[in-house]
């Protein structure tokens, strides 16, 4: 016999209320395996499965219509499941050093230590995707990037990182507002990432300067395919905005 559960029960289990259980089923991504005699919803193990999956891509930050193409490219629920565990337990090692990072930074100051540099930023990692890097554009791409970054002091690294972090707001701002990738706004977007990726050694560069064709189109197809990266730009959708901004700036400027 086939054990479901009712809409009551899956939402005290997973925090998520009837009503966005019932919005999950009115687009499709979560519908309920059976409706009861008396209109009741009832949600099998598969359906409980891909519940699982569209609450693991929320928490990565992706907007419901990024998720539907999620779950339709990816139909392997346990492949999907066991790629979602890596990227969690990734996560957690990540958070784990964060924590113990500014945990040891209070205490410092508490204790009118002085601060260490080098333990600050613990947690705080560039290297996350140091094997897709290498794979995709070089080990030499990467050393050369890596050896940037930490020559960097700590200022030098925090206004970095709030550059790149506008940069990908304006992003996000431009997808939701559904911005023409091909027009103004998107192509002086997709000139300051040009801009920013410039100024990053290791990056693979054109015979004329500058960063390669290929590689700047290259990262807007990772942008928009891989849930990850694209979470920076608004989910799946907001990636496809930038890869098609991207694609149409080097039609437009990059041999």
């Amino acid at each position: 016999m086939t054990t479901d559960w009712p809409i009551q029960e899956v939402a005290r289990l997973t925090g998520v209320t009837s009503r966005t259980l019932r919005h999950y089923g009115q687009l499709g991504l979560v519908e309920p395996s059976r409706i009861g005699a008396n209109g009741y919803r009832y949600y099998d193990q598969t359906a409980l499965v891909r519940l699982q999956r569209v609450l693991l891509l929320r928490g990565l930050g992706l907007g419901l219509p990024a998720i539907a193409e999620v779950l339709e490219k990816h139909t392997d629920a346990p492949a999907a499941l066991r790629r979602h565990l890596e990227l969690l337990r990734d996560e957690q090692q990540r958070l784990g050093r964060r924590i113990a990072s500014v945990q040891s930074t209070i205490e410092m100051m508490e204790g009118g230590d002085d601060l260490m540099a080098d333990t600050m930023f613990d947690g705080f990692d560039h290297t996350a995707h140091k094997e897709e890097v290498t794979e995709r554009w070089g080990a030499d791409a990467y050393a050369t990037s890596d050896a940037w970054w930490r020559a960097k002091s700590p200022a030098e690294k925090a206004r970095w990182q709030q550059r790149l972090e506008a940069l990908q707001s304006d992003w996000r701002e431009a997808a939701a507002r559904g911005a023409d990738p091909s027009g103004a706004e998107a192509q002086q977007l997709a000139q300051r990432q040009y801009d920013w990726l410039a100024g990053v050694p290791g990056t693979p560069t054109a015979p004329t300067g500058g960063p390669a064709r290929d590689y700047f189109v290259g990262l807007g197809d990772l942008y928009a395919t891989d849930e990850r990266f694209a979470a920076h730009y608004g989910g799946l959708t907001g990636g496809a905005f930038v890869r098609d901004a991207l694609a149409a700036y080097a039609a437009e400027h990059l041999a």
